[in-house]
């Protein structure tokens, strides 16, 4: 099952997000797993923390699968 976050405006960058769903504690601990190759976006490993997310997008990380609301 994935859970839903919702954002406030119409995007949001990846590292922001990781932080919001708490798949991540802090913006290094972000730097870090998507530097590993860690973070996947829609089924494609991501490596950018810039990487603008909408809703329906959907990040997974060590197994847990969260979409953008």
């Amino acid at each position: 099952m994935t859970d839903s976050v919702p954002i406030r405006d119409a995007s949001i960058r990846l590292g922001q997000f990781l932080k919001l769903a708490d798949l991540v504690d802090t913006g290094a601990d972000a730097k870090g797993v998507l530097a590993e190759g860690l973070v996947r976006v829609n089924g494609d490993v991501e490596t950018r923390r810039g990487r603008q997310l909408v809703a329906g997008d959907v990040v997974e990380l060590t197994g847990r699968q969260v979409s953008v609301g």
